[in-house]
């Protein structure tokens, strides 16, 4: 699954605006809501497995449940 996927399948109760930005040179940018989570260019590497959905996770805190259990 991929990090959109990822993203809307868990906290799709949550997330008004999901942008996925590529584009040349290997640009990988997420932001959700205005908030930038993960850059490929501050990293130097593509996000691993699952990595986007867990930093969506720390951002919103232990307060908010996945979709569905709720």
């Amino acid at each position: 699954m991929g990090a959109a996927e990822d993203l809307l399948a868990n906290y799709q109760h949550v997330i008004e605006d999901l942008r996925l930005v590529t584009g040349e040179n290997g640009v990988f940018d997420v932001t959700v809501d205005g908030d930038l989570i993960y850059s490929k260019a501050q990293t130097g590497r593509h996000a691993e497995p699952g990595e986007v959905l867990g930093l969506f996770a720390n951002l919103m805190g232990p307060d908010v449940s996945r979709y569905g259990e709720e």
